[in-house]
């Protein structure tokens, strides 16, 4: 063990002493079912339980009592696309700090209202995590507030890292842990708390294809900039932090990504079959596992599920995209001749294939014609790709003209 795990791992041990009266100590969950579809012996670290709904209260309530007991009495700003803003407005209303958060101005509507809801004041600037940490630096420095960083402070660090205290002691012959990794905070403490006591245990990271910019600067051994077009917020960011950097570079096994499709999968089964709500960066270490590239066959496996915070509107349109993914939601629009029967002709056909009809939108076309048109949308439960496929295939058969809807593939977005 280097100095610089040793001195992070003491500090986590203060971290725990200091937070423990603010904090869940959140459950351990094994699921039979992802076992079964991994290979693995599968266990859900339940962080989307935390308080404020998410990890990040833990690194934000060390970083601000340590603040308390140097006998700061200021006030404090943060940049935050959402869960980082949370754990900070929280944390302030404890020690008593009037907090600013500066948020991107896309962020997610149900965590700006929460972030109002702990008595923070909210400021929406930039179209994305960069900037908004840019302007909230430059609010700190004016107004003579502390900034409290998101990732990049050993304090937050500390903080994230009791999850790894958790880990060990509700898992004690865990074989790896999978981690979503967006600045790095997270994965840099759970590492460091983990390899002090079990330097065996494997630790993961898992970013999204798009926003890439640890894996990149984990391969390439120094710090490097990329994109941040991913469903998962939490994880989009451009430019990781220095201090998880000089942790994860040296003592994490492996960084992979996972596409935007197979979060929203995610999404989905931990909804359906864990019963667990999860926003998109923390089913991002359930999507890398069941991508296959992790090693982790016949393995004990905590997920970090490290988030709940997701907008109701916007889980359901990842839903909805996930279920096409999967061939269990079809839209299409098809073309029908104006005649009495026609409609209930085309919803014969449906039924008779067992397809569940969802809704069904029906508009009038060249109504100067003598036979007049009638285009319907159709939305259908279907029970996978093969059905889809029956059901074009008995329609087109038919005579009817098929058009999918244009939001019918389209990835959901922010």
């Amino acid at each position: 063990m280097d100095a610089h795990i040793a001195t992070l791992t003491r500090l986590i041990e203060k971290a725990r002493e200091t937070i423990t009266p603010f904090v869940h100590r959140t459950p351990m969950e094994h699921s039979t079912t992802l076992s079964t579809l991994s290979g693995a012996e599968v266990f859900l670290k339940l962080e989307n339980l935390q308080k404020t709904g998410s990890f990040k209260i833990r690194g934000a309530t060390y970083a601000l009592a340590r603040l308390r007991q140097k006998g700061f009495r200021g006030g404090v700003v943060a940049a935050s696309a959402g869960n980082h803003a949370q754990g900070v407005a929280y944390a302030a209303s404890q020690f008593g700090f009037p907090a600013t958060i500066v948020m991107p101005v896309h962020a997610s509507l149900a965590k700006v209202e929460a972030t109002k809801g702990y008595g923070a004041a909210v400021e929406l600037v930039g179209q994305d995590f960069g900037e908004a940490y840019t302007y909230a630096q430059a609010l700190a420095a004016k107004n003579t507030m502390r900034f409290i960083p998101a990732f990049d402070d050993l304090a937050v660090i500390a903080g994230q890292g009791t999850v790894g205290l958790e880990i060990v002691e509700q898992l004690p012959d865990v074989d790896a842990i999978v981690v979503a990794t967006g600045g790095g905070g997270l994965i840099a403490g759970i590492t460091a708390a983990v390899k002090a006591q079990r330097p065996e245990v494997a630790v993961y990271g898992v970013q999204a294809q798009d926003a890439d910019a640890m894996v990149r600067s984990y391969q390439t051994g120094h710090l490097t900039t990329g994109g941040v077009a991913t469903i998962a917020d939490g994880i989009a960011v451009g430019q990781p932090g220095r201090l998880p950097f000089a942790v994860i570079r040296h003592h994490v096994d492996g960084l992979v990504t996972v596409t935007d499709e197979q979060i929203a999968t995610a999404m989905l089964l931990l909804l359906e079959r864990s019963k667990q709500v999860v926003e998109a960066a923390g089913a991002a270490p359930l999507a890398a596992l069941l991508g296959g590239e992790l090693p982790l066959k016949g393995k004990r496996v905590a997920l970090v599920l490290s988030g709940g915070n997701v907008d109701v509107v916007f889980l359901q349109h990842v839903l909805e995209y996930a279920l096409q993914a999967e061939g269990r939601y079809w839209r299409t629009q098809v073309i029908l001749t104006d005649r009495p029967g026609s409609l209930a002709t085309l919803l014969m056909l449906v039924a008779s294939t067992g397809a569940n009809l969802l809704s069904i939108e029906h508009h009038r076309e060249g109504r100067r014609s003598a036979v007049s048109r009638i285009e319907v949308e159709l939305a259908l439960e279907t029970s996978g790709s093969a059905h889809i496929a029956q059901l074009k295939q008995l329609l087109q058969q038919e005579g009817y003209t098929l058009s999918e809807t244009e939001s019918s593939n389209a990835a959901p977005h922010r």
